[in-house]
């Protein structure tokens, strides 16, 4: 009897998902999403959300995905509000002013810590929080130029500089925390992804010692899981696309790129290196003097996993820049397709 590939979910203990560009762009599910967290559960995976967005509380973003048709509890969530708050806490006294550049929900977060949120800067506020919110406007940014030029603490839930919409891409909370660093010529401290702690807290809340973050930004959700020292999956329902990919520094270079969500528990099987070769069932590629061929279509994931195999052995510590190739000779670019 033939041996079947382990999927995905064999793979791996737990899933850690990110959410905009990978489960729902706004109000809207993305494809195979919802299949793919029901088929986790009934798998036995422990599922973490672990989010960057901050404009709703744990409670208000599990209530959304529930509108979705994506069952989830609000212990599921790990948020950066969650950690930039927890980051002041830690250090500021019980009680401490900090002011809110941002929404109601990261103001009840700071309360949750024990701070006191305010919205306008004075001599006793000794912190400056800030997350993206869709009301965030002048007055309150400009409240946060003067706490930070004062010398208060600064500390951003997250730098992306894009949101997934339903139209497209948004300014995202990086967007508006450069338009104060313009201002100030501050640096803020940065509590969510890219920093690993997100993912690191979200996997031992699951228990799992092989986690695997799933995401559609190399600069978020892939380099915080490689910091973390996790497997990643990059899914092209977001961000950014295979040749970004193939060509991001290691520590933005995923472990697996999909299509989407919905092989998740399709048999996955993985390539094998042999020097300048490497396979993935019956496709694979070849190494040549910092080019790779092709030996498939580069819409197969299994050529891509053959690919980024090749990459691991030939480039570990260097962002790759040669030429991909097909059978033939010619050069492919893979989102141009």
């Amino acid at each position: 009897m033939p041996l079947v590939d382990p999927s995905l979910l064999d793979l791996h203990d737990a899933l850690l998902f990110d959410l905009d560009g990978t489960l729902m762009h706004g109000s809207r599910p993305i494809p195979h999403g919802a299949e793919a967290v029901a088929a986790a559960r009934a798998a036995g995976r422990p599922v973490a959300f672990a989010t960057n967005n901050a404009s709703r509380t744990p409670e208000q973003a599990a209530e959304h995905l529930r509108g979705i048709g994506i069952p989830a509890e609000a212990a599921e969530f790990v948020t950066s509000p969650q950690v930039a708050t927890r980051l002041l806490a830690e250090d500021l006294e019980p009680g401490a002013k900090v002011l809110v550049v941002g929404g109601p929900s990261l103001a009840e977060q700071v309360r949750a810590d024990g701070l006191e949120p305010v919205e306008a800067d004075a001599e006793d506020v000794v912190a400056v929080v800030q997350g993206w919110s869709p009301d965030l406007g002048w007055r309150r940014l400009a409240e946060g130029a003067y706490a930070i030029r004062r010398g208060a603490r600064w500390m951003a839930t997250n730098v992306d500089a894009t949101l997934p919409t339903e139209q497209g891409l948004a300014p995202g909370n990086g967007s508006l925390v450069a338009a104060l660093r313009h201002a100030t010529g501050a640096v803020p401290e940065v509590a969510g992804k890219p920093e690993p702690g997100m993912f690191q807290v979200a996997a031992a809340r699951c228990g799992a010692r092989h986690a695997l973050v799933i995401g559609d930004r190399l600069d978020t959700d892939i380099e915080g899981g490689v910091r973390a020292e996790l497997a990643t999956l990059l899914v092209l329902t977001g961000v950014d696309g295979v040749d970004s990919a193939l060509r991001a520094e290691p520590v933005r270079r995923p472990t697996y790129i999909t299509p989407d969500l919905e092989q998740l528990t399709a048999p996955f099987p993985l390539p094998v290196v042999d020097r300048d070769r490497a396979r993935c069932g019956p496709v694979g590629a070849a190494w040549q003097d910092g080019d790779i061929t092709l030996s498939g279509e580069v819409e197969d994931p299994r050529v891509l996993r053959a690919v980024l195999a090749l990459l691991r052995t030939h480039s570990p510590d260097a962002a790759w820049t040669g030429r991909l190739l097909d059978a033939d000779g010619a050069e492919v670019r893979p989102d141009a397709r």
